[in-house]
């Protein structure tokens, strides 16, 4: 991503100046290659870090060259992260915003982006960051609110991909070819926009009626598939929880309600 970025500034006519931890990587970039992190900091008042985790970035930076220099963060880490990161920013006068790639998408009208902290800082620097994606945002003062979001949304993919998988490893133990579930498998996938619509509706309202299905008819449901999981000898640690979440729904009162109800007990 750190090259990507660079590429996209450069392509829209920012002078560039990159650094990466293996010599070399950078050079047939349209970009100045610096010999040091610091050299790559001095170079100009905008700096963009972009590695593997939050140690890395601890690990290149150098806060006496940032001083007085806007730092964006856009390595991926927790709002925790974030947030400690922004107090070291302060300690040592360094103004930061904290960013997310959402989508792996640098540059051009597909990239979302988002960023936080302070509103001056993000209003003082909106229109070079465009060059890294024009539909970038602002969510926020609170320097770990873009980091919330980015892990609000991988909770959501990777218990997605989970649940992907371990389709395709259930059917391929009732001898169904993965060919022979792909398309049907979509259809299921594509269930999911409208339902995001429908769990965000209900969660606004604090209503969660359960006219369209029950969380009493999710328990059989689940317990159906729980038990097809359990005969094969695979994995049912996701599946469990989530059933388990819904009986305690069920014996708590909730169980004529819609499944949305889970998402605010």
């Amino acid at each position: 991503m750190g090259r990507a970025a660079a590429t996209a500034f450069a392509a829209a006519g920012h002078p560039t100046t990159v650094w990466n931890r293996t010599p070399g990587k950078g050079d047939d970039l349209d970009a100045e290659v610096a010999g040091t992190a610091a050299e790559a900091i001095a170079a100009g008042p905008l700096v963009v870090v972009c590695v593997l985790d939050y140690e890395a970035v601890r690990s290149i930076l150098d806060a006496d060259a940032l001083k007085g220099r806007t730092l964006v963060n856009l390595t991926g880490g927790s709002p925790a992260q974030a947030r400690a990161m922004a107090a070291w920013a302060v300690e040592h006068g360094i103004d930061y915003l904290d960013g997310v790639i959402l989508n792996g998408v640098v540059g051009g009208p597909e990239a979302a982006l988002l960023y936080s902290g302070p509103d001056e800082v993000y209003r003082a620097h909106r229109s070079t960051l465009a060059a890294l994606g024009e539909n970038g945002r602002h969510v926020g003062v609170d320097p770990g609110r873009a980091a919330a979001f980015n892990v609000s949304l991988l909770d959501l993919f990777w218990t997605s991909m989970f649940g992907v998988v371990h389709a395709f490893r259930l059917a391929a133990a009732q001898d169904i070819a993965a060919a022979d579930l792909r398309d049907q498998a979509k259809l299921m996938a594509g269930l999911l926009p409208e339902l995001v619509d429908v769990v965000a509706e209900h969660i606004a309202a604090d209503r969660f009626p359960g006219d369209a299905s029950t969380i009493t008819s999710a328990a059989a449901i689940l317990t159906d598939v729980v038990d097809t999981v359990r005969a094969h000898g695979l994995d049912d640690g996701v599946l469990d929880a989530g059933l388990a979440a819904v009986r305690r729904a069920v014996e708590a009162g909730h169980g004529a309600e819609g499944f949305s109800r889970l998402a605010v007990l």
